[in-house]
This record gives C-alpha cells, sequence and structure tokens, in this order.
C-alpha cells in the first residue's frame, strides 16, 4: 500500500493556476442564467424595496444588465396578464418571487409560485419557473386574489415581445387532442 496521499502526488491543485478555470464574472450558460435568477430570488434586499403596483397596467423595471442580458422585476396585480406572446430571438428564465402566477402555454396549464426555486421537484408542489428558448409562446396571467412579484432574465436582452392571438393557442390544443 503507498503512503503517499493523491495531495502529495498531484501537488494542490489550487497551487497550479493554469489548470484552474477563471470565475465568470457575467453568466453565459442556460445554468449560470438560472443561478443567477437564483440568488436574485433568494436575495430579496436586491429587490424587494423597488416593487411597484399598478392598477392599470403590469409594473416593470429593469434590475440589472451585462453583456448581452438584461434581468427585469415585474408586479402584477390580481388578473393582469401578458396575452399570448414570445420573446422573439431572445431565451430566458422565468422565476415567481412572491404570490402565484399561471403559464399557459399550448401544452396546458402550469402554476408557477414563490419558494421553490431550487426545491427538488418531487418535494415541491408548485412549479418555480420556466427556463425558454427562443419562439417560446406562452401566456402568464395572476389568476389569484394576491399581488404577485416575478423576475425575468432575458439573454439576448429582449428587443421583441410578438403578440399571438388566442385562436393560434386554442388551434394548437385542438391539434393536440
Amino acid at each position: 500500500m503507498n503512503s503517499d496521499s493523491d495531495l502529495q502526488i498531484a501537488g494542490d491543485l489550487l497551487e497550479v493556476p493554469h489548470l484552474l478555470q477563471a470565475p465568470r464574472q457575467h453568466p453565459v450558460t442556460v445554468a449560470e442564467f438560472a443561478g443567477l435568477a437564483r440568488s436574485l430570488a433568494d436575495d430579496r434586499s436586491l429587490w424587494e424595496h423597488l416593487v411597484e403596483y399598478d392598477a392599470t397596467t403590469r409594473w416593470y423595471h429593469r434590475l440589472r444588465t451585462g453583456p448581452g442580458y438584461e434581468v427585469w422585476l415585474l408586479s402584477w396585480l390580481p388578473g393582469q396578464g401578458t396575452g399570448l406572446h414570445d420573446h422573439g430571438g431572445s431565451s430566458g428564465v422565468l422565476t415567481v418571487l412572491d404570490g402565484t402566477l399561471t403559464e399557459r402555454t399550448d401544452r396546458g396549464t402550469r402554476v408557477l409560485g414563490a419558494g421553490a426555486l431550487g426545491v427538488p421537484p418531487l418535494e415541491r408542489s408548485r412549479e418555480w419557473g420556466r427556463v425558454f428558448a427562443p419562439g417560446y409562446t406562452h401566456e402568464v396571467v395572476n389568476d389569484t386574489l394576491e399581488p404577485a412579484v416575478s423576475l425575468h432574465v432575458y439573454y439576448p436582452g429582449l428587443t421583441d415581445m410578438p403578440m399571438h392571438t388566442k385562436a393560434c393557442a386554442a388551434g394548437a390544443a385542438t391539434a393536440a387532442v
């Protein structure tokens, strides 16, 4: 049996800087964008004091920008929604920070609730949010009697949000039956 430890044989990896990947200042992968959403959601001091509510329209505030991406904070009073839309050429992460939102797609309806971010799927009763690719079509609405707050990360930054007709979604749902 060899008495040399792996550390003695290979040396301390922290002493070999060329073997370490430099930490990124900004996210570039889907997992890193989801991680950014998670870290912002977990630190209420970064966003809670900024939230406002508007009875006439959804309120929004650009929380952060980075190379090619944007982070938006939105508030939703009961009954407020987006209408059926996609995000043009942008991918994104949507997470609910407070309250509950309902997402409708041609595949069905999902309830997205706050507080489930990072909780394993089998241990949560509601989904924490959504990661989506360019062209993903959905409608998001606050179907509850309580306000909601959500966080949206877009890469590249959102420049287009084409609206779709309800007939488009109904047709897709009918075709799937």
